[in-house]
């Protein structure tokens, strides 16, 4: 009998880089692309980009910084939520580790820099 549900282990989970730094993902497959799970180290300023079909909800984990948000620069510490939709020129700024939730999942054909 199939599980009806998925449980990953992110210690697991090889990181792969980003526009801010390393991330690691999960859940694209096993949801068949309706959401991504992320857990992001921010390592440097990111690169200022927006998704035309991504949602994303960023929740602060250790750090402080900014995240730029169509010009704007909001500051976030550790249980700052953000949620960012499609169109919102956005980025990173500062040494941060994030979760970030993708909806629908994660699809680097979605990253628009400009």
């Amino acid at each position: 009998m199939s599980k009806n549900y998925t449980n990953v282990d992110f210690s697991e989970i090889i990181p792969v880089p980003c526009p801010c730094g390393m991330s690691k993902r999960a859940f694209i497959q096993e949801s068949a692309g309706a959401v991504s799970f992320h857990v992001v180290e921010i390592s440097i300023n990111a690169k200022l980009h927006y998704h035309k079909n991504h949602r994303e909800i960023y929740y602060i984990l250790e750090g402080e910084g900014f995240l730029e948000l169509d010009g704007e620069k909001l500051p976030v510490k550790p249980g700052s939520s953000i949620m960012i939709n499609p169109g919102c020129r956005h980025r990173a700024l500062g040494k941060l580790k994030v979760v970030n939730v993708s909806l629908p999942a994660f699809d680097p054909e979605d990253e628009y820099f400009d």
